[in-house]
């Protein structure tokens, strides 16, 4: 395991020997108070997952009400700037909810689910030029760090957090958190599958290279778990009409600690000898409202991509085939067409619908290695542009997916037509 990483920090110290070629976010600090803000979003949701093939009673219904707080001060003006903030939400159940599941609603020590629940945290900052570190309850959006924000209230990691922009164009992080709180958990680091996070170091890059090309790099190092690495390269092709065609090549490679166990692997496989590779390469066409996009994805190694099992985060799969699958089995290989509309050019500003259909074959199960798995994927969503509600929105998604009996014997999810209905209001109060 590594001890720190060391290329985040020579990448950091670099950044800040450079002079900003830009004015710096410090010095346009207006104050505590004339850059405070503070809203709350009020999001009622719905997942329904229709199990099929297996006994009805394992089907799983959640409906929530929840509340969730954004509030932060603004950074003191003077060279070192200080902020601080709080995260958090409160949510009830609304029904019995007696087949609640889905990471929506939280249980008691008897399985019982909780009739409302309260999370959060508070967080503290200090920034210098365009260097900003955070300590404290995140939410975070770093592919081998994710937060799970796809369900009713967010995913939080407890730790410290350096972001810096000091070159134009350029962010370098570096952070170590050593708490998570999944989102249907109430006390932090408690998960019974054990998956509680003991230390993880994270680090990486991002570059815009000029308006065409990006490029990220991210590792983690999760302590008795898992090193994590990802890397991505996007380009975007101008075309004649205000067309476009994206190309994007992403991947991950994971390779587990002997303590972390192996319960994505075959019984064949030993526990201290894990790891998986997975990529993918998606190209898109996009003509004016309309957009479809190709891509192909393979993962590879003699254990599946096993994001969330380690605390790692569960959105931490930032590749194109993930919908209500992942199509990340042991050497599964899957691809997708995804098409979707923005019906602004047809006098519908905020409304826009997605489709896709994904398939994956190839996939090495305890009983064979040709297992495949399909879904056809669907979602709506319209927001509101202007007025008393601008910003709500409401989305509709249904997922129909099936898969073969042997890879749902491995996989959590059989065959399951699912349903999620949310609707977000967002409050801003300053």
């Amino acid at each position: 395991m590594l001890n720190l990483p060391k290329l985040p920090l020579v990448l950091l110290i670099q950044a800040l020997l450079v002079s900003p070629a830009f004015a710096s976010e410090q010095s346009e600090s207006k104050g505590l108070v004339d850059d405070a803000s503070a809203s709350v979003l009020l999001r009622t949701g719905f997942i329904d997952r229709d199990k099929k093939n297996v006994n009805p009673g394992d089907d799983t219904r959640s409906s929530v009400q929840s509340v969730m707080l954004n509030a932060e001060t603004g950074f003191t003006q003077g060279t070192v700037g200080f902020a601080a903030g709080v995260v958090g939400d409160f949510s009830f159940k609304l029904g019995d909810n007696k087949h609640s599941g889905n990471n929506m609603v939280p249980r008691d020590s008897n399985g019982n689910p909780y009739d409302q629940w309260t999370r959060g945290g508070a967080y503290a900052k200090v920034r210098a030029s365009n260097t900003t570190l955070t300590y404290g309850t995140q939410i975070l959006d770093i592919p081998v760090l994710a937060s799970n924000t796809a369900r009713m209230v967010p995913e939080y990691f407890t730790g410290t957090l350096l972001t810096s922009h000091e070159v134009k164009d350029l962010e370098v992080i570096a952070g170590k958190f050593t708490k998570n709180q999944m989102s249907d958990q109430i006390s932090t680091d408690k998960d019974a599958s054990g998956n509680s996070l003991k230390r993880a170091y994270v680090w990486g890059a991002k570059y815009k290279f000029n308006d065409q090309f990006n490029a990220s790099y991210y590792g983690l190092d999760s302590k008795d778990k898992l090193d994590r690495h990802y890397a991505d390269l996007n380009y975007k092709l101008p075309l004649a009409d205000k067309n476009s065609l994206t190309f994007d090549l992403s991947g991950y490679h994971t390779k587990w600690d002997k303590d972390a166990g192996a319960s994505s692997a075959k019984a064949d496989v030993n526990p201290s000898d894990r790891s998986n590779n997975i990529w993918a390469f998606s190209t898109t066409y996009n003509q004016g409202p309309h957009s479809v996009m190709l891509a192909y994805q393979q993962s590879t190694g003699n254990t599946g991509y096993a994001y969330g099992e380690n605390a790692d985060g569960f959105q931490s799969i930032y590749l194109p085939n993930s919908y209500l699958s992942d199509f990340n089995g042991r050497g599964e290989k899957s691809a997708q067409v995804q098409y979707s509309v923005d019906f602004s050019d047809y006098g519908v500003p905020g409304l826009s619908w997605t489709s896709a259909y994904v398939y994956g074959w190839d996939i090495d199960t305890k009983t064979t290695s040709n297992a495949k798995e399909r879904e056809f994927f669907n979602q709506v969503k319209y927001t509101v542009q202007s007025g008393f509600a601008k910003g709500a929105s409401l989305r509709l998604r249904e997922s129909i997916y099936r898969t073969d009996s042997a890879y749902s014997n491995d996989y959590y999810m059989p065959s399951t037509n699912e349903t999620r209905i949310f609707l977000d209001i967002p409050v801003k109060f300053f």
